[in-house]
């Protein structure tokens, strides 16, 4: 008995001999113990599990070098390969998972619109169901928090900047004339049809250093990647028809749209202030070709068309109304890929070509332009680890602009701007932890116009200060050439430079989103010029300076009333400027210090319809009364607009809209013009240069067919 007992200590002592205990704590990476953390040796079933302290123990036979792993949702697995008798004792901090789902963006300066975008503050729809956009997607951004309303001019005007400081593109390729042209005083229009895009993101500032020559603001719109079906799109209005029809395939799609409109029957029933010798008249066309490869997707996009108008308006230096004539032909096409390399590089490239070819004539002034311009870009992008992205390109620019002007008295000036810039830009996206992440970036050109070099340095931080909000700042230079009125007369101008300074708070939760954003924008070398007007002969100058500052919010509710949807935009903008022919530094015209617009949208089941308003306001912008000794210290009065969008499903798959502006009559005022010269009591006459219209109205019958006999326009009006 003594000899077993005896054997079977010797056999026990041996046994613990054998076995060695694991010890460690873990940490997350605040030094917060991880309660529940999984640990074990890879390959084996020895492990435990973490207690409230952190603690873990546990015992293994193993000998020699093992891997021991610990693992927990939200954190990176984290593994140690050593010999299991140094196993003891452990600390061991785990590091937070990137989650691109629930981590912080980088969100300043940056709008986003479209089905898949995470932090959209718009849908697709909603571009194009807002109520006074008349289905233009520029309408519906001019909604948006950073823009100023300039009823007579129709573009996009952002935060104290000029309209020719937003630059658009389509699919990453540069689009050189992105509006209808139109007459004097007369809003225009985007180009491109609202329906083809499924994505937009509309950069207010701090933008991404791939893109260039924009001192203020960027819009990239994303056609859409794969219709869902085979369908017919047939629109009857009353200021034209349409007419579309896409075709998919197996690995390919087809998506071809056509339009006229022709403004003369409705100016026949409702005139307004001008005399129409040729009524506004614009046929159009698009096509979309996709083709999906196995490591990729190719788009070739095309759009063209004819605009053309005369009418005779109002000017104070003239008894009678003056002629204005306008005949454009414009075509724009882009080729685009965007596919998987080697070793996980995305790779996305393609090229632009653009064609605007303008007739003017103003009185009996003739004046022909044209302006061929194209774009080629490549761009990698690689994920090298789950904090850090690296995207890198190429891009090169070339226009060639030619102008020839031709008086009553046979007085000719022809000028020629022909430019080449190649560029390139590097950014990289560093996540530090789920809250905190990083971009920065530096984009380089060059202009042979001028022979400018110049170097573009971004950068951007976001920080996720809870579950649905966050903050984030941006900073970046930011560089453009003077346009072609100025460089076809002094081809030595330097570009302009503005410096942008952003912060940014954002909150998404519960169909609700609220975002405020402080700014501030130091212009530099600005083209300035002595004189009435900018001429041949002027003397030009780039010692233009200024700056923008204010702030922008932005409320989006579409949980709080059944079948509501709503949003509110408001922007306080301060900016003054001191160029082209200011006597001193004054607030430019185009800018308003108050902007804001009410969106709302209302669904009722009953009536099968949907229900839109807008309002509008902007403050009163400045303008120079030469019967003043201070200059630009005339004040318009406010801006104001109500309008209406009624869409009634007909039938499943027909649609009845009816659209009206301003229906209150609203008797708003532009601005004014004065004459050249003073009267006999040495008094300048003036004007009021009013919109065409007080009120516009548009009905339209919109009928889908499809293959599945459900979809219909509703989101494309």
């Amino acid at each position: 008995m003594k000899l077993l007992t005896l054997i079977a200590l010797f056999i026990g002592t041996f046994w613990v001999q054998a076995q060695t205990t694991i010890t460690g704590t873990i940490l997350d990476n605040h030094g917060v113990p991880i309660y529940g953390a999984n640990i074990y040796l890879e390959g084996t079933y020895d492990g435990a599990t973490s207690d409230d302290q952190g603690h873990f123990e546990f015992t293994t036979d193993e000998k020699g070098e093992q891997t021991l792993v610990v693992s927990f949702i939200a954190f990176q697995t984290y593994s140690l390969k050593a010999e299991v008798n140094k196993m003891k004792g452990l600390q061991i901090s785990l590091k937070e998972e990137i989650n691109t789902l629930t981590g912080v963006t980088l969100t300043a300066g940056t709008f986003e619109a479209g089905d898949k975008a995470k932090n959209a503050v718009l849908k697709p729809m909603d571009v194009v169901t807002t109520a006074g956009a008349m289905g233009d997607y520029i309408g519906a951004l001019q909604t948006l928090p950073a823009t100023t309303k300039v009823a007579e001019d129709g573009r996009l005007f952002v935060r104290g900047g000029e309209a020719d400081e937003t630059q658009i593109f389509i699919d990453g390729m540069r689009v050189f004339s992105a509006y209808t042209p139109t007459a004097n005083n007369m809003p225009t229009r985007g180009r491109y049809s609202s329906f083809l895009f499924n994505g937009i993101s509309f950069s207010t500032g701090g933008y991404s250093a791939e893109y260039g020559q924009a001192l203020s603001s960027v819009l990239a719109l994303s056609t859409i990647n794969e219709p869902s079906q085979d369908m017919t799109n047939i629109s009857i209005m009353s200021v034209g028809l349409g007419l579309g029809h896409t075709k998919k395939w197996n690995k390919s799609s087809l998506s071809v749209n056509t339009s006229y409109f022709n403004l003369g029957p409705y100016l026949k029933l409702f005139p307004d202030r001008n005399n129409w010798e040729k009524p506004y008249e614009n046929l159009a066309g698009e096509t979309v070709y996709r083709y999906h490869f196995n490591s990729g997707t190719l788009k070739w996009y095309t759009a063209f068309d004819h605009t053309g108008l005369e009418v005779h308006q109002e000017d104070i230096n003239y008894d009678d109304k003056i002629r204005f004539k306008l005949t454009n032909d414009n075509l724009y096409t882009n080729v685009s890929y965007k596919g998987v390399l080697a070793n996980d590089w995305i790779i996305t490239t393609g090229g632009s070509l653009s064609y605007s070819k303008n007739k003017y004539g103003i009185v009996n002034d003739n004046i022909d332009q044209e302006d061929i311009s194209y774009h080629a870009k490549v761009k990698l992008k690689k994920s090298f680890s789950r904090h850090i992205k690296l995207s890198t390109g190429v891009e090169y620019f070339s226009t060639n602009f030619k102008e020839d002007f031709k008086d009553e008295a046979d007085f000719r000036f022809s000028s020629e701007v022909a430019n080449t810039m190649p560029a390139a830009f590097v950014e990289s996206d560093i996540f530090f932890t789920n809250n905190l992440a990083m971009k920065v970036g530096l984009r380089s050109s060059y202009s042979s116009v001028n022979d400018n070099f110049s170097l573009e340095p971004r950068a951007a931080l976001a920080y996720k200060t809870g579950k649905a909000s966050q903050v984030s700042v941006a900073y970046g230079d930011f560089y453009q050439n003077p346009a072609n009125t100025y460089l076809k007369f002094d081809k030595s101008l330097q570009p302009a430079k503005a410096q942008h300074y952003i912060f940014n708070y954002q909150y998404i939760a519960n169909g609700r989103t609220f975002r405020a954003e402080t700014y501030y924008k130091d212009y530099s070398k600005l083209v300035s010029y002595e004189g009435l007007f900018a001429e041949y002969d002027s003397n030009y100058k780039t010692n233009g300076y200024g700056y923008a500052t204010g702030l922008d919010i932005f409320w989006r509710d579409n949980k709080s009333f059944k079948n509501m949807d709503y949003w509110v935009s408001y922007s306080f903008l301060d900016t003054q400027r001191k160029y082209q022919n200011y006597e001193t530094e004054a607030t430019p015209y185009f800018a308003a210090k108050h902007n804001l617009s009410i969106v709302t949208k209302y669904w009722i089941d009953d009536l099968k319809s949907q229900l839109g308003v807008t309002y509008s306001f902007a403050s009163g912008r400045p303008y120079d009364n030469p019967n003043s000794d201070a200059f630009m210290s005339g004040k318009t009065k406010s801006y104001n607009n109500l309008s209406l969008s009624w869409a009634y499903l007909v039938s499943q798959q027909q649609i009845l809209y009816l659209s009206l502006s301003n229906p209150l009559g609203f008797q708003n005022i532009n601005g004014y013009q004065y004459a050249n010269s003073p009267n006999n009591a040495g008094v300048y006459d003036r004007r009021s240069i009013k919109p065409n219209a007080d009120t516009f109205f548009m009905i339209g019958f919109f009928w889908t067919i499809s293959t599945d006999k459900t979809k219909n326009q509703l989101d494309n009006l």
